[in-house]
C-alpha cells in the first residue's frame, strides 16, 4: 500500500509539473522549433508571390549561391575581422570587469550602498540603443558635443569624431560593456549571495585576509557559474549586436573598417540582396555558433569535467 501510495503521489506531482512546463515548452516549439523549417530558405531563390509556404515549398533550388555573397564581398575579411575581433574583447572584459566588481560590491558592510551601486550599474541595461546613440552624440557631436566644448576650453582644436576611425574601437568596446556591466555583475553577486558564510566564518577563524578568502573561497565557488556563462558567450562569437554597431556608428561611412560585422553587412546588402541571402547568413552564423559552443564545452570538459555544461 504504501508503494502504491508513493506512485500515485509521484505522478500527480509529475503532471503538476509538466503543466507548469506547458507554456514554456509551447513557446519554445512555437518561436524556436516552428520556424527552423524557414532555414531551407537559405537554400532556394525565395520569391515572394503568394502565401508563404507556397513560396517556401515552390521557389528554386539555389544550391549555396546565397552564401556567396558572404565570401565573394571584397569586404569580407573586414567584416569577420570585426566579428571576431570585437566579440573576443567583449568575452574577456564581460567576465573579468563584473566578476571584479561583484567581489568589490560582496565586500561592502552597509547593503543599501551595495543596491544603490547595482541599481547605477544595472539601469543602462535597460536603455535602447536608439537612447545610447543619442547620449553618444550628445558627447561626440562636432558643433555642439559636450567633448569638442571641452576640448575648445583647453586651447584644443575640436575633433570630428564620426570622421575618425582610430577612436571607434575604444568607444565601442566602453559602450558595451558599460551597457552590458549590471546584468553580469547582478549574476555573478548572486553567486556570492548564496555562498555558505560558514566558509567565511571558518577562514577568519584560521586568520585568512579578504584577498585570501576571496582567493581560496570566492573565486573557486564561482568557478562554475563564470565557465557556463563563458560558454554561452563563446556561442555568440558571429554575432554583434545591431544597434551598437549600426545605430551609435550612425551608419558612418568613414567608419566602415571598424564598425561593419556580418549583421551590419546583411542589413545593407538587404537594398541589392534577396531573404535568401539574409536567411544563409542567420543559417551560418547558428551552426557556427553550435559548433563554438560544443568546442568550447569540449575543451572545457577535457581540462576539468565537473565545469562543463555537458
Amino acid at each position: 500500500m504504501k508503494t502504491r501510495s508513493r506512485r500515485a503521489r509521484w505522478r500527480k506531482q509529475d503532471t503538476e509539473l509538466t503543466i507548469l512546463t506547458l507554456p514554456t515548452t509551447i513557446w519554445y516549439i512555437l518561436f524556436s522549433f516552428l520556424p527552423m523549417f524557414g532555414t531551407i530558405i537559405a537554400f532556394k531563390d525565395f520569391k515572394i508571390i503568394g502565401g508563404f509556404l507556397d513560396n517556401v515549398l515552390n521557389s528554386p533550388w539555389a544550391g549555396l549561391k546565397n552564401f556567396e555573397f558572404l565570401f565573394k564581398s571584397n569586404d569580407a575579411w573586414i567584416v569577420i575581422r570585426n566579428t571576431i575581433g570585437y566579440n573576443a574583447v567583449f568575452i574577456i572584459l564581460n567576465i573579468v570587469v563584473p566578476v571584479a566588481l561583484a567581489l568589490m560590491i560582496g565586500q561592502l558592510h552597509s547593503r543599501k550602498a551595495g543596491k544603490v551601486y547595482q541599481t547605477i550599474m544595472f539601469l543602462p541595461y535597460f536603455l535602447s540603443w536608439v537612447v545610447v546613440s543619442a547620449v553618444a552624440w550628445a558627447f561626440l557631436s562636432f558643433d555642439k558635443g559636450i567633448a569638442n566644448q571641452f576640448l575648445a576650453g583647453i586651447g584644443t582644436d575640436p575633433i570630428n569624431w564620426y570622421m575618425e576611425p582610430k577612436y571607434w574601437p575604444v568607444f565601442l568596446i566602453f559602450m558595451n560593456m558599460w551597457k552590458g556591466l549590471g546584468y553580469g555583475m547582478v549574476i555573478y553577486l548572486a553567486t556570492i549571495t548564496g555562498m555558505d558564510e560558514t566558509y567565511y566564518e571558518a577562514a577568519v577563524i584560521d586568520g585568512a585576509t579578504v584577498w585570501q578568502q576571496m582567493r581560496y573561497i570566492t573565486l573557486p565557488l564561482m568557478k562554475l557559474v563564470i565557465v557556463m556563462m563563458f560558454i554561452l558567450s563563446v556561442g555568440r562569437i558571429f554575432y554583434t549586436d545591431f544597434g551598437l554597431f549600426f545605430q551609435v556608428p550612425r551608419d558612418s561611412n568613414s567608419l566602415f573598417n571598424v564598425t561593419t560585422t556580418v549583421d551590419v553587412l546583411v542589413y545593407k546588402q538587404l537594398k541589392t540582396a534577396t531573404v535568401g541571402m539574409a536567411s544563409a547568413s542567420a543559417f551560418l552564423q547558428s551552426v557556427l555558433g553550435c559548433a563554438t559552443i560544443l568546442t568550447a564545452n569540449w575543451i572545457v570538459r577535457k581540462i576539468d569535467p565537473d565545469s562543463a555544461m555537458m
